[in-house]
């Protein structure tokens, strides 16, 4: 055929091992991908981002230290299951798991919000391309030899996000009570507030609009209605939603940010290597 799209000459689906779009059974077209731009750079970039947010928060939740200024705590630590917590004065100290937990507490409370991410729709893409290359990009062929998609064991396990989102909701939950405590000040008084208070503020509302933009919140409020009218407060909460789920990668990102940033204030504070600024 003129269109070059018959298949190649003493191919077949078995013989030809290279994948993607060299397959038999696709246009036979020369090179990989007919892309001209820099189609790498964001998923080099992706990789870049979560890499550099995977290395800091692993040498955080280790640490086990440096995570309590009065009355600001780490959003890494948060709550405390452990007794060898630092006592936080009417902050999140449950000592659920005793004395015998030697490890640093942040293990104990991170697996929730790291496995809320990790299965997140939008995160699932981006470290897929960033780091599996799984497509690379759009138009562009992945190079591995075949595709299971999430059918297999481990990827299967993606499919708990949606129970991850309830634990993340809980976490969410009590980093807001962190915030409401640190409208105080260092001696633990009412009704001040800091250049950290404002960190926190932020960190949460940027945690909150990630977490309800979720495509499992979208669902939860209105997913299974087979008609909107009769269900009219659902309808505009699944609107509400679905705004916010528009800018889901963004609140990804902002959030994921803003969480590293109120940890590593709180150890600034913790480290002394300033004073916390007070605004009033």
């Amino acid at each position: 055929m003129a269109t070059g799209t018959e298949p190649r000459p003493g191919t077949d689906d078995s013989s030809d091992a290279r994948g993607g779009v060299q397959s038999a059974t696709r246009a036979a077209i020369p090179v990989g991908h007919l892309r001209t731009d820099r189609w790498w750079f964001s998923p080099a970039l992706t990789a870049a981002g979560l890499l550099a947010f995977i290395v800091y928060s692993t040498w955080r939740a280790f640490a086990n230290t440096d995570y309590y200024s009065a009355p600001y705590v780490s959003p890494f630590y948060s709550p405390c299951l452990a007794e060898n917590c630092e006592t936080m004065r009417g902050g999140p100290n449950w000592e659920i798991f005793g004395s015998w937990w030697g490890l640093s507490p942040a293990l104990l409370i991170l697996i929730f919000p790291l496995g809320f991410r990790l299965t997140c729709y939008y995160y699932r893409k981006a470290y897929y391309r960033g780091f599996w290359a799984s497509p690379p990009a759009c138009a562009v062929a992945e190079p591995h030899k075949k595709y299971t998609g999430e059918t297999r064991f481990p990827l299967i396990l993606q499919n708990i996000h949606r129970y991850f989102f309830y634990a993340a909701l809980l976490v969410a939950g009590i980093l807001t009570y962190d915030t409401a405590l640190a409208f105080r000040n260092s001696e633990y008084e009412w009704g001040h507030m800091g250049l950290g208070t404002l960190v926190l503020l932020i960190n949460i509302v940027l945690i909150w609009a990630y977490t309800v933009s979720c495509h499992s919140c979208r669902h939860i409020v209105g997913g299974r209605l087979k008609h909107f009218s009769k269900h009219p407060v659902r309808y505009r909460l699944w609107g509400w939603v679905g705004k916010l789920n528009e800018r889901h990668a963004l609140l990804a990102w902002a959030s994921l940010i803003s969480v590293a940033v109120a940890d590593f204030y709180v150890y600034l504070l913790a480290t002394g290597a300033f004073d916390d600024p007070r605004l009033f």
